[in-house]
Formats: C-alpha cells, structure tokens, sequence
C-alpha cells in the first residue's frame, strides 16, 4: 500500500530531484498540465492584491507568465465546473445540471446515481491522438460508479478520489471516500488517509505532489508527451494542511492550505525546469469557483472586490484567478484582460498540441493561443454565461453583465445560518426570493463597478445601448442550445462507495444495501 510518512515524502522528493537530467526532450508535442484549485478565491492571490502576500510562487508564475483578469468557470460549483473545463461545454450541455428544481446547484456526492456522459469527449481521450499519457492527481467529482472514472474516460493513470474529503462517516451508515491507484482504492479518507479535522493536518497535499512529480519525471525519461490534470483540494471545507505549513499562516488554516499550494505549485515548475523541458510544458492555474464565503473566516477565502462566492453567479462565484506559464512562447509579466473560461481550457489544450477539437457537438470553448502567443491582443468579443442548474443567470458582454435573474439563496436556509454574501447584502440584487429580470434585467458595468453594488438606471442612454447589445446574444445563445440529458438527478443510497474495486484486498467492503432511488433534493 503506497501510504506515505513525511519522512518517505522528503526522500522520495530528494529522490526526484537527484533524477534531473542534462538533456532536454525530443518531444515535438508540448506537454500540458492544469492546475485547478478547489474553492479557492480571485482574492487569494498575492498578485491579486491578498494583503498577506503569502504565495510568491504564484505570484512568480505571474511575473514569468500571463496574468487573467477577466477568467470565469463555468459554474460556480465543483462538479459541473470540472465537467466543463474537461468537456469544453457548458454544464447544461454535457448533463452535469438537474431538472429536479429551477436554477439550483448540483453536484456528485456519493449518493448520486449519474455521471459524466460516454457521448462527452473528455480532453485526455482527444489527446491520444498525438500519443499523450495522461494523469488525474486529486479529486474527480465526475461520478463514482465504475463506469465514470478517469481510466475509463480516457486517463492513463489516477491518485486521488472520486469525491470530496467530507467525513469521517459511521461506515454503517455512510462510507468514507475512497482514495484510488488507478483503478483499485488503497484506502479511505479519515482512516488510512488521515485527515485530522481539529488540528486540520493531513499529508494529502505532499502525497498529491509527489506523485505529479514522479509522473513528469517517468514521463520525461521516456520522452512521451504528458497531461497532468493536478486538482488538488486542501482549500475545500474542511481545509488542510501538512505540519510543516499549519499555523505559518496570517490567514489561519485556510491561509496555511493555500501557503502548502503555492509551494506546490512551486515545486512542479521548478521541476519542468530542471529537467530543461519548461519551454516545451504549457501550465495553466486556475480554480473550480469562488471562494466559500458560508465557510469564512477560518475555512473559506476571499474573493476579492467582487460580489458573494461560491454557489451564486456574482462576479464572487464564478470570476478565478487564472495565470498562464510557457517560457519561451508567453511573454512574462503580461497582463490580459481577454473574457476567457475554463472551458477554453478544452480548446486551447488541443491547439497546444496540434489536435483539432471535435466537429459533432456544439463546443463552448475558445482556443485562446493568438492571445497567450501574443498573435492578437484579444479575440472576438465574446461572452460568458452564467448558469446556475438549468437557467441562464446573467450574461457578460465586455464590461457589461445583465443579470435576468438573481438569487443567492433561500430565506429558509438563510434564517438558518446559510449565508452566501456575508456582509455584502445588496437590495434587489443578492435576493433571497428567485427574482426574474428577463424583461428589464439589472445591468452593471464591472469596470467602474466590479462589487455589481451599483446597477445602471434602466433611463440613461447607456442602459438601452447595453440591452441593444446583449439581448440578441441572448436571443441566440438560447435559440441554438441543445441541453444535454440531465445527469443530477436521481440519488440512491445503493450507488454509495461500499465496495470499490480493491476493496476485498484491504478488508475494506461493506454490505450494499437494498436500492431505494430519489429524485435528489437540491436546496440550492
């Protein structure tokens, strides 16, 4: 069983670094590797202005890279968000939404029957065609049944889980989450993957680095192409971090998570760089939403200037921060101020390597390489949707967001604790009631006006240029959408992780009880 010390996690480390090698790769095929934080915030950054300025190693990436201003997901929850980036598709397109409710955010708890769909195409599977190895580090959240892991959605190899760290659960009732080696679980969360929630230490973190690392390196010694897909979830509630980071934080434990991150991040471009492959590795960092307010302050970060967090289609629960790193092709230092998504994430990866994207499906993704090369200075003036489940919150064009409806949460949750602005109220916007504005929606101009504080007078000349502009995009984007088949619909306590594979070499099956299915209940 791989359970590694932080003894055994230094040495392997001092293993890696003693490997490096004086030759550069003869691959022709650049690798690619996506850094994709969980939960993590636009205002965590110090290159974002985070006042405590703890993460100089993104905050050199910067410098060395290109900086977004204006990066959105395309989501403002996990799952769907993963499944877009890895899809090149808006959630409502490739199922990763429900029906059950209108407008309401879902995901894949491991009570969840569906998962990523075998007519998406994931960005592994279209890479194959140019000889690529791929690897998933962290957590998926694209569905836990068999059928939907990584290996079999085109991945070569995978550590992590399925699900998120949430736990410890009585194995009775609730199994904890499995952590996998590919296809077979070496364990779970909170048992043999300690995570101690009242101290926060867990060596998840150095167990995910390290095997990004080996993974370059095998890759590299073999001269194959490579795509890391590294998603590790140390600032997910409950947040985590190993001993050597907890309590160095201004920040508290979430700020002590994301120091561990920004070191990681560190350690993996300080590897392309001293196995000379820097030049031929795109890496993009981003994350999978806004930060969680409902968790601050101990466990959630910041968003910055912008309006509520994780959960709503504010600027707080969907803008990221996003950096681009290609020495040798992007011009460090530089800024750009594109709309761009996680879901040219998709495109831009197969451009990079030389791959046209797939000409049967409706794809979301733009292929950002004239800007990252520096070949245009913008692309077309597109823009970004806002969904939240199965509506059509907002949409962006330039500096101006029209929002058709608004709703942050409900006032049942609300009175019971549950707040997704704290703090940030704004009357008639971050509403409590699911309020429609689809005939005069609310419309900000983000640039004087990125907190979305200040809406625009329906009588000025500016709001009904504005409305001139976005409604027939609207009109369009609707007109032309095809949704996908609902995949978050349906729950089933049979479906839970009571018997993953490898579970009997471990002892660690349980009894699956009788199938008793539901429509899932989505309160938000």
């Amino acid at each position: 069983m791989r359970l590694m010390s932080t003894v055994t996690l230094t040495l392997f480390y001092a293993l890696i670094c003693c490997s490096v090698t004086e030759k550069t790769s003869n691959v022709s095929s650049p690798n690619i590797i996506i850094l994709l934080m969980d939960d993590m915030g636009w205002g965590d950054l110090g290159v974002f202005g985070q006042l405590s300025k703890e993460t100089p190693n993104l905050d050199a990436m910067a410098a060395q890279g290109m900086l977004f201003q204006n990066f959105y997901t395309a989501n403002p929850l996990c799952s769907p968000s993963r499944a877009a980036l890895l899809t090149g598709r808006l959630p409502v397109r490739n199922g990763f939404y429900t029906t059950n409710a209108h407008a309401r955010n879902a995901y894949t708890p491991q009570e969840i029957v569906g998962g990523i769909s075998k007519d998406e195409i994931l960005i592994p599977q279209r890479l194959k065609k140019k000889g690529y190895v791929s690897k998933i580090v962290g957590k998926w959240h694209l569905g836990h049944r068999p059928q939907y892991l990584p290996l079999e959605n085109g991945f070569d190899e995978w550590f992590g889980a399925p699900d998120c760290h949430f736990g410890p659960y009585n194995s009775s009732i609730r199994p904890n989450i499995p952590v996998y080696n590919n296809s077979e679980m070496l364990g779970r969360y909170y048992e043999e993957f300690k995570i101690d929630k009242k101290t926060g230490e867990s060596n998840l973190t150095q167990m995910y680095l390290v095997e990004g690392l080996d993974f370059i390196v095998r890759q590299t010694e073999a001269q194959r192409p490579f795509f890391l897909y590294w998603a590790a979830d140390a600032t997910h509630a409950p947040v985590y971090a190993s001993k050597r980071f907890l309590g160095k934080s201004q920040r508290g434990r979430y700020g002590d998570a994301v120091m561990e991150l920004d070191y990681s991040v560190g350690q993996i471009l300080s590897l392309l760089q001293s196995q000379g492959i820097e030049n031929n590795t795109f890496v993009f960092f981003t994350s999978d939403n806004g930060a969680a307010l409902i968790s601050c302050p101990n466990e959630g970060g910041s968003n910055g200037p912008f309006l509520c967090g994780k959960e709503t289609t504010f600027e707080g629960g969907m803008r990221e921060p996003a950096i681009a790193w290609w020495p040798g092709h992007i011009k460090g230092g530089t800024v750009n101020f594109q709309l761009a998504n996680v879901m040219d994430l998709f495109t831009t990866s197969l451009a990079v390597a030389g791959i046209s994207p797939p000409d049967d499906r409706a794809l979301d993704g733009l292929d950002l390489t004239p800007v990252l090369l520096n070949r245009s200075h913008a692309l077309q003036s597109r823009p970004i949707f806002y969904y939240r489940g199965n509506e059509l919150m907002a949409v962006r064009l330039g500096e101006y967001k029209a929002h058709y409806w608004t709703w942050s949460n409900s006032w049942e949750e609300f009175n019971n604790g549950v707040n997704f602005c704290p703090g940030q109220e704004v009357p008639g916007v971050t509403t409590h009631d699911q309020k429609e504005h689809t005939l005069q929606p609310i419309i900000f101009h983000l640039g004087r006006d990125p907190g979305e504080k200040y809406p625009i007078s329906v009588l000025t000349k500016e709001y009904q240029d504005v409305l001139s502009r976005i409604s027939p995009v609207v009109e369009q984007h609707k007109k032309t959408l095809v949704p996908g088949v609902p995949q978050l619909n349906m729950c089933d306590v049979a479906v839970m992780n009571w018997a993953p594979a490898g579970c009997e070499k471990l002892g660690k099956c349980f009894k699956v009880p009788k199938s008793e299915p539901w429509k899932c209940d989505w309160p938000h």
